[in-house]
């Protein structure tokens, strides 16, 4: 199993780049090439996220992008250090709605629609996306 880890300020013009490694990374670990677009399309959506979240909490640690090669799938980790209200806090109206949420919601409905694999998760100290993708077996040579 292979890891990227790639870290970068939490700067829009930082997302392109997360982007092009991502999609080169995905190329490389055997994703279907009909596939690389939403790569980096949903790449793209979960850093914007990221950096969106960031930049509203003044968060000044850098944005996490992890690519992980396994054997039958390529998986993308982007983690952020901007605190999420739970649920419970979110009900009592200890937190209030911020004016990006509905962005928020809209990145997050974007990604889903694109990956099939997608998991979600954030807390206080921070939040994931969890996307994978299929790997097609490199062919054996004779």
């Amino acid at each position: 199993m292979a890891t990227v880890e790639l870290l970068f300020s939490a700067l829009p013009e930082h997302v392109r780049t997360a982007r092009l490694v991502a999609a080169a990374v995905a190329r490389r670990a055997g994703v279907d090439e009909a596939v690389l677009d939403e790569v980096r399309l949903a790449v793209g959506e979960a850093c914007t996220r990221a950096v969106g979240l960031h930049a509203g909490h003044g968060v000044t640690t850098p944005v996490r992008v992890v690519l992980i090669e396994d054997e039958k799938k390529f998986s993308i980790e982007v983690g952020d250090d901007a605190p999420h209200p739970s649920a419970a806090d979110a009900a009592a109206g200890e937190a209030s709605a911020a004016p990006e949420e509905g962005e928020d919601d809209m990145g997050l409905a974007v990604i889903s629609g694109l990956v099939d694999d997608v998991e979600v998760t954030a807390d206080e100290s921070g939040g994931l996306i969890r996307m994978s993708w299929p790997t097609i077996p490199a062919p054996v040579l004779p």
